[in-house]
């Protein structure tokens, strides 16, 4: 974590609504990365990696869908993986050296990184993903490219991935021969432009509203990087009501908000895959914001967990209601929070659930809800149809440490 966290302006804040969004995203990155980067730089690597829409619907009743799915890979991991790619390609063409990035996924975070860093110079990639764990077509966007990213398909679950990183980086020998970092959410760089869309969707707000109130924002969250993204963002200074932690049955962090028991557990496989985490990396970042209080942090996130079939349940009721709007299993389990959030506490605000991925990348749940093919888009049908490449390795540390060595000879 930053040793401290910037506050920008006021001046700053009550002027967002008339800023796009690389705006927005340079000065919220420039306090972070200034010593780093020239201004002139830090702008080209804004404009490079944020290079398609953001889009705020709205769906009546005070609620909005924040669509976080218009980049190359249909996925919001494309903000983090794409604006990171690009630092580290600065970063090695300066120091001249190579770095081996780690990245363990339970679904889309592999497609968007592997797209991210494709070709970048100076850096390789190695994707860990639980075998028949993901979807197929997150399975392809992270096993066909080939180059410098090579895919690891783990027999275990998506803790088992984790824990082989997190181990990897501890590992004094490895390290003396292979210099490497992460492209999880556990690399700040990834996390920092998580927050950059909770400032713009405010900044929606303001242009459509001529009266403004801080929003509750409702959050799909497996490993809770997007979650803070969204506490950074609010620390930054942008105004906030509450947030809402939305997960499946792998219900860690609501159970901690309710208890004050944080207990990891084994994960459980359900069709929100990319939530399916027993034992959140960010949940520790969310504690050293609040300064270890959990009555602090309740005062801000409330947490809500639902089971699959509830999730099928919404993804009906929107369709049929909403004139045929479809949320992918994340975005539906945000809704379904934001909508029994707005019941309980009978609020007045706008609610903006941020939508984690274009629905077309969950075909496979959503056709037999909603009674109906969805048609692929063109280049998402060339990806399904290219070879896949990966290595299957079992959920072993030395292992998976050969791998890595191999990978760098």
């Amino acid at each position: 974590m930053p040793e401290q966290i910037p506050v920008l302006s006021e001046s700053f804040w009550s002027s967002i609504s008339g800023k796009t969004f690389t705006e927005i995203a340079f000065e919220m990155a420039k306090p972070y990365l200034e010593e780093e980067l020239t201004e002139s730089t830090l702008r080209d690597v804004v404009e490079e990696a944020f290079n398609f829409p953001v889009r705020l619907k709205n769906l009546g009743n005070r609620q909005h869908i924040l669509e976080l799915f218009h980049g190359p890979t249909l996925a919001f991991k494309d903000f983090g993986a794409r604006f990171m790619a690009r630092l580290f390609s600065e970063n090695a063409q300066k120091k001249d050296e190579e770095v081996t990035i780690l990245v363990a996924t339970s679904g889309d975070t592999g497609g968007a990184v592997a797209n991210g860093f494709y070709k970048v110079p100076g850096v390789k990639v190695c994707l860990l993903y639980p075998k028949g764990k993901v979807s197929p077509l997150q399975e392809k966007q992270m096993t066909t490219l080939g180059e410098n990213i090579t895919a690891l398909e783990v027999d275990g679950v998506f803790d088992d991935c984790q824990r082989l990183v997190k181990k990897a980086f501890l590992d004094s020998e490895l390290n003396e021969k292979i210099q490497l970092s992460s492209a999880n959410s556990i690399n700040i760089a990834r996390l920092l432009p998580q927050s950059f869309y909770y400032a713009f969707a405010v900044a929606e707000l303001m242009r459509k509203e001529e009266l403004y109130e801080p929003p509750v924002f409702s959050v799909p969250s497996g490993n809770f990087g997007n979650l803070t993204g969204g506490m950074l963002a609010g620390r930054m200074g942008l105004p906030v009501k509450h947030f809402l932690a939305a997960t499946n049955v792998n219900d860690v962090v609501p159970n901690y908000l309710k208890s004050g028991d944080f207990e990891p557990k084994d994960s459980i496989q359900t069709i929100s895959n990319a939530m399916d985490v027993g034992n959140p990396s960010n949940f520790s970042r969310m504690k050293f914001l609040f300064q270890g209080s959990d009555s602090a942090m309740r005062n801000i996130i409330s947490g809500y967990s639902y089971s699959d079939e509830e999730t099928r349940q919404t993804i009906l009721e929107v369709y049929e209601e909403k004139g045929g709007y479809l949320l992918c299993p994340h975005t539906a389990i945000g809704y379904r929070a934001a909508i029994e959030y707005q019941s309980e506490k009978n609020v007045d605000s706008h609610l903006i659930t941020l939508a984690t991925a274009d629905p077309v990348k969950f075909r496979d749940v959503i056709e037999p809800v909603i009674g109906k093919k969805i048609e692929l888009p063109a280049g998402l049908n060339r990806t399904l149809k290219n070879e896949k490449k990966s290595l299957s390795i079992d959920k072993s540390y030395e292992f998976f440490k050969e791998q890595l060595v191999e990978l760098n000879a």
